[in-house]
């Protein structure tokens, strides 16, 4: 009952809120472009939307490399370490 009651709240809660979340794709196209001040703000608008794009793209891509050095850097060690152990026979 309670998981019920939580679901119901974030639902409200993302319902009121979206409301206020539709306005803010439009404010680049309000902005009068025709004069320089407009057109920087566009300008800056329009910049800080490719930072949001690439932010997901950056960050997997950064967590990737991290993982694909560090498997290489266990397989190197992994490597050396079984060439230097000594090769001892056992001669009955």
């Amino acid at each position: 009952m309670k998981l019920r009651s939580c679901f119901a709240v974030a639902v409200l809660l993302g319902l009121v809120v979206a409301t206020d979340a539709l306005g803010c794709p439009n404010c680049k196209d309000a902005v009068d472009t025709s004069d320089p001040e407009g057109l920087n703000l566009a300008r800056g608008y329009f910049y800080s939307i490719l930072l949001m794009l690439a932010m997901p793209f950056t960050l997997a891509g950064s967590f990737g490399c991290y993982v694909w050095r560090e498997m290489r850097r266990q397989r190197r060690a992994q490597e050396a370490g079984e060439s230097l152990e000594p090769v001892t026979s056992v001669d009955p």
